[in-house]
Parts: C-alpha cells; structure tokens; sequence
C-alpha cells in the first residue's frame, strides 16, 4: 500500500479502536426502524403473485429519494452534522427501508412463475426510478438549499 494511503487511514477518527461501536449502533437502530417501516408498507399494500410487485417499487424509489435529499441536506445545508447522522438516517433507516435484494428476488420469482414481461419490467423500471428519484432528490435539494445567483451584470 502507498505510504500517503496507509498514514491517512490511520489518522481517520473513525480507524481507531472503540471508535466503530456507535456507528455500528446507529446503523442498526436505523436499520430496524427502516426495516420495520418497509415491512409495514408491505402489510399495507400487499402484492400477491402473480400481481406486478408496485409495493417494493415504491419503497426503493421512495427511499431513493429521500437518500438524495438527506445527502444533499446534509452536504450544503448542515456540513458540520453530527458524524453518526449519514450512519443514522443514510445508511440505516434508509438503506433499511429499501431493500434491493427483495427486488432482485422479485424479480426471480416474476421469472419462475412464467411472468418474463413482469421481470423485465420490475427489472428495468426499479434501476430508472431508483437512479431518477436519487438525482432528482440531490438535485432539486441543492437547488432549493442554494439558489443560484445571478452574475454580475445579470439583469432579472
């Protein structure tokens, strides 16, 4: 490993021992709430085969956004946040609520019950929406946290 990589690692606060138990902590209390909160959704709408799975759609593309718009709060609007809220709020109760891995097997379950437009479908829908909702959650975050100015000149 180059010695420039090596010492910066070391230096991190967050590489010295004892340091991981309350990220480790804040993300699983993030996670169960989300999980839970994922898991509530599905009791709400439940999607039975060999209906098209909205439900878990929904709860990526939700939590996509909302990861967009915790990221670009956090970066422009509280950059001095405490440590343990992207672990908190990103990593646990978001990456909780979403679950790709349901997804992934959705999609193998359209799949097996001889539902290939189902599949493909889910497939293709879920990685665009997702992709969409989180760069429309960044973007539109930022452009509301930090207008643009006009230049000098700029008659408005």
């Amino acid at each position: 490993m180059h010695p420039k990589i090596a010492m910066r690692r070391r230096d991190h606060p967050d590489h010295h021992p004892g340091s991981q138990l309350p990220v480790v902590a804040a993300v699983a209390l993030g996670g169960a709430a989300g999980a839970s909160a994922r898991y509530g959704a599905e009791l709400l709408w439940p999607n039975d085969p060999p209906a098209f799975p909205w439900t878990i759609l929904l709860v990526n593309t939700t939590g996509c956004l909302l990861m967009g718009i915790l990221m670009a709060t956090v970066k422009f609007r509280f950059p001095g946040a405490p440590r343990l809220i992207s672990p908190l709020l990103g990593t646990g109760l978001l990456g909780g609520f979403t679950s790709f891995s349901h997804y992934a097997d959705n999609v193998r379950q359209l799949f097996d019950r001889g539902q290939p437009g189902y599949a493909v479908g889910d497939l293709l829908l879920t990685v665009a929406a997702a992709l969409s909702a989180v760069t429309l959650g960044a973007l539109g975050t930022r452009a509301v946290l930090m207008p643009r100015r006009p230049a000098p000149g700029d008659r408005r």
